[in-house]
């Protein structure tokens, strides 16, 4: 399998070249075109009780479109909804990689997604308390590929470093590094310094970043919609 991205980083498309036989899972209405391949679709998450948990908690599709390219080969592009970035992961046996909830894009077969709870920390962070979990069971390597909203940027986290993220610009993070979840200064910083809650990583692995942030772009816009008696 061959990957190809282009026109990133604010209108990323990714194309996949597929060998015979070959076949890659795809979010619902992420396919743009596609030559030489069949489509069929199922429930996400390894069974309907998990599809049905998946989309209610990580805001995800309970569907999976699965693209197999025929005897000749084929190739299919894809792309989210939103302009932005798409960026891709290895993940290696035993490893998993946690996604923000609408962000999962597209994985090898062999690849699985649960969702995952944040705790009750996650209550109070201004985001989905649940993450999209990816990993892999058959002892194989896989590869997962997430969107974003703006560019993405991978900052790396070092032993006895904490770096600070709003949570809005959170987009993916590996399992080896922890995190909790605080406000940016005092309270008068909160409610009136323009930033709201923060994640802090520690440990040693990586996280990824977007470079905007869809609720505080829908913040600017709400004052120019018309109200419901306009």
């Amino acid at each position: 399998m061959e990957e190809h991205v282009e026109f990133n980083p604010s209108y990323t498309l990714l194309t996949y070249s597929l060998a015979p036989g070959e076949a890659i899972n795809v979010e619902p209405g992420a396919m743009v075109a596609m030559g030489g391949v069949e489509m069929q679709t199922r429930s996400s998450g390894g069974g309907i009780f998990k599809s049905l948990k998946k989309m209610a908690l990580g805001g995800e599709s309970f569907f999976l479109n699965t693209f197999m390219a025929g005897q000749a080969g084929g190739w299919v592009s894809i792309a989210p909804g939103s302009p932005g970035d798409i960026s891709g992961f290895n993940l290696a046996p035993g490893r998993q990689i946690f996604i923000q909830g609408g962000s999962y894009l597209s994985s090898t077969v062999n690849v699985q997604t649960d969702t995952q709870f944040q705790g009750m920390k996650g209550m109070f962070s201004g985001e989905s308390i649940f993450f999209i979990r990816a990993f892999t069971e058959d002892g194989q390597n896989g590869r997962v590929w997430y969107n974003s909203f703006g560019a993405i940027k991978e900052i790396p986290v070092q032993p006895g470093q904490t770096i600070t993220i709003d949570t809005g610009h959170v987009v993916a993070f590996e399992d080896s590094v922890q995190y909790t979840i605080s406000k940016v200064g005092g309270m008068k910083s909160f409610l009136v310094g323009g930033e709201g809650l923060v994640m802090n990583f520690t440990g040693q692995g990586s996280v990824w970043i977007q470079t905007r942030n869809v609720e505080a772009l829908a913040g600017k816009l709400i004052p120019f919609l018309p109200s419901r008696g306009n």
